[in-house]
């Protein structure tokens, strides 16, 4: 498990190797950074589909057209060589895409990432495994396989010899001990890995960002959509805010999910804090009501018109291993966005809405792509993936919950602990 002197040990044995050449990044002749001015960075993608509104479009369009970035038109530096898709049901683009743009559809993962040869043949990996038809579990999981994925592009690296950087979209995996071996893998063979969604880098209204070092007091996050899909998104827009505290991450110390009038009960009973709803609320452009005239923040922010809103509300409570208490509530039908609030231990509220611009451009995607080309052109992750790592073991634990009858469920296996970068990424 990924402890802070454990992570702090491993950035200096990173360090330590891009130094000396220890680690299959480091050894890479074609793959490090030193190459890639003379030539674009050829990226392999591996998706699950690549559909009109799938992820793989809204994303593989970007590094093939370009995309909107500080008032320009920016075409990345990269060239997309390879693709393999895992379905293509009815409205496949993958191969018109491949046809326009001069690359070639692989049937497997390492064909793509080899281009047909014998050996490692691009500079770095985009997974993709959102959208398409899968099993789902018990806990309302579908079970995309992104590990399975991942595992393969890492069966490659050890049979040739050498590693590149990976992106993998959105969840490690549906599962928090898959996503841990993912981490763990990257971290053996030295080599960049960054994961997640669009949320945390995305557009703020206002643009505010938690000072980094702050002591926090509380936090909470308001999301809307279904499990898992978008409770995951929630769950990481809020981790990107809280990990900037004093201390950085620390873990996870225990997870309860509640639903229904327990949820409302729990805001009684203190276990999470209706000042800092209102404060959310009150940076949402979406207010729902009763009629479009009574949409009345005021009216949301007690329990009087909410419960008559929100039919089926959820709260996922996460406490800290430093005692932080942090709640995701997802209230569909009073609201249509995610925004959060923070009380820092001075008494000053922070809020924002993480900013969503709506189809059919979702240009919010440009942000996260804007971030796999700096790590493609850079060597380096932006950001740790044990965000993503504590987004992913936090829902999967908080689905135990419910599944187990909403109990508080103790996580001392989600000790996963980081430090934050101080530079804010959000906003394109």
């Amino acid at each position: 498990m990924q402890t802070r002197r454990r992570f702090l040990g491993t950035a200096a044995g990173t360090t330590l190797a891009g130094l000396t050449g220890a680690g299959l990044w480091a050894r890479s002749a074609a793959g490090g950074p030193s190459d890639k001015a003379a030539r674009p960075i050829r990226i392999a993608i591996v998706t699950t589909v690549w559909t009109y509104q799938s992820h793989a479009q809204h994303m593989g369009d970007r590094f093939l057209i370009g995309y909107p970035r500080h008032g320009r038109w920016h075409r990345p530096p990269i060239q997309v060589v390879s693709l393999y898709v895992d379905q293509k049901p009815e409205g496949d683009l993958s191969a018109q895409r491949a046809a326009d743009h001069g690359f070639t559809v692989y049937p497997s993962i390492a064909e793509a990432l080899r281009c047909g040869s014998s050996k490692l043949a691009v500079d770095g990996v985009v997974i993709i495994a959102e959208h398409g038809k899968y099993p789902i579990n018990e806990k309302g999981q579908v079970l995309y396989p992104r590990f399975e994925f991942f595992q393969e592009a890492v069966k490659v690296f050890e049979q040739d010899g050498r590693a590149v950087p990976v992106f993998n979209d959105k969840h490690l995996s549906y599962s928090w001990q898959k996503a841990q071996q993912m981490v763990e893998d990257s971290q053996r063979l030295d080599f960049p890995f960054l994961a997640g969604s669009s949320l945390p880098v995305t557009w703020r209204l206002p643009a505010v960002e938690v000072p980094w070092g702050a002591e926090l007091d509380e936090a909470l996050m308001v999301g809307v959509g279904g499990s898992d899909p978008m409770d995951y998104h929630a769950l990481e827009a809020m981790q990107c805010m809280v990990e900037r505290r004093k201390g950085g991450e620390t873990g996870i110390r225990s997870v309860q999910l509640l639903q229904g009038d327990a949820v409302w009960k729990a805001g009684n009973d203190g276990l999470w804090s209706r000042r800092l709803l209102e404060a959310a609320f009150a940076r949402s452009d979406s207010m729902q009501g009763l009629s479009d005239l009574d949409s009345r923040p005021q009216d949301l922010a007690n329990n009087g018109e909410l419960p008559k809103l929100v039919k089926d509300p959820v709260a996922y409570l996460i406490e800290r291993n430093d005692g932080l208490r942090t709640t995701l509530l997802m209230l569909n039908g009073a609201v249509q966005d995610y925004t959060f609030a923070t009380r820092m231990k001075s008494g000053e509220l922070l809020s924002t809405q993480f900013f969503l611009p709506p189809t059919p451009n979702v240009t919010y995607s440009a942000c996260l792509v804007a971030q796999i080309e700096r790590m493609l052109v850079t060597g380096r992750a932006p950001y740790p993936v044990q965000r993503t790592q504590t987004a992913c073991a936090v829902l999967d634990r908080c689905l135990d919950s419910k599944v187990s009858g909403n109990i508080r469920l103790e996580t001392p296996e989600l000790n996963i602990a980081y430090l934050a970068p101080k530079e804010s990424l959000f906003g394109g």
